[in-house]
């Protein structure tokens, strides 16, 4: 049986929940990172028989979730896993509007948690982990937004254009090493979430875009959280990942 380690941010609902929820299988271990833990996954994962570990952690600051993660990986036997996966989940969009009329502590907030905390884990792992005999598996959960401008969204868009262009990089500078890790930005496709609830709920002077995302719920264009985690944690899979360090889970 191969032995899987899966670090996964943004658990505790959506897709995120979704795929820690598919995760809860033989041979995994699954680290989750998120604002609370979740009892029902909890529940789940002692019944199955699965180790989870849930630590209520605040992306915004981190430095901090890194350190941790650091020291955590440290206690680990090497030799304990076949694979270890980090996947950057987390994210969140601020309230939308203009940048004009955006406050900096919200620009702050969705750049530390959909940027900056990612490429710190990001870091830590591959650093840690780097003596490991596993194979190592970075995937960001990016957006079509970090490909396409959007009015009143350019904190969320410039995090996952960073998420992107940082994933390139880093594939660069694993190609260059012995036992290098693999990594993909990809993009999920649009996902019956909070998230959606929220642009679609929010005013059209506010966000030009807003009818074009109520259409996709009205048009039932919207893929499930359970169907797009199954989407994703099946390109882990593809023997080809990695090659494309920005993809979409649509692409063939």
């Amino acid at each position: 049986m191969t032995t899987s380690l899966y670090i996964l941010t943004g658990a505790s609902r959506g897709m995120g929940l979704a795929m820690a929820q598919q995760l809860l299988q033989p041979g995994n271990t699954l680290l989750t990172l998120s604002r609370s833990p979740n009892p029902a996954l909890a529940e789940a994962a002692e019944a199955a028989g699965i180790p989870l570990i849930q630590w209520a952690m605040d992306l915004a600051d981190g430095n901090a979730v890194a350190h941790e993660l650091g020291l955590w990986l440290t206690t680990l036997d090497p030799q304990q896993f076949d694979r270890a996966v980090l996947i950057n989940n987390a994210g969140v969009i601020p309230p939308i509007a203009p940048l004009s009329a955006t406050p900096a502590v919200d620009i702050a907030w969705a750049l530390r948690v959909g940027l900056e905390a990612p490429m710190q884990l990001s870091a830590v792992f591959l650093n840690t982990t780097l003596a490991w005999r596993a194979r190592r598996q970075i995937l960001n959960i990016s957006s079509g937004l970090g490909r396409r401008a959007m009015a009143s969204q350019a904190a969320y868009c410039a995090a996952k254009a960073g998420m992107d262009h940082f994933s390139r990089c880093v594939a660069l500078d694993e190609a260059q090493k012995p036992h290098g890790a693999q990594i993909c930005s990809l993009a999920p496709g649009v996902i019956d979430t909070e998230m959606q609830e929220q642009l679609r709920g929010t005013s059209a002077e506010a966000f030009p875009d807003q009818q074009n995302f109520a259409a996709l719920k009205a048009n039932g264009q919207l893929t499930s959280a359970d169907e797009a985690a199954r989407r994703v944690l099946a390109w882990l899979e593809r023997p080809d990942f990695g090659h494309n360090p920005v993809a979409d889970v649509r692409d063939a």
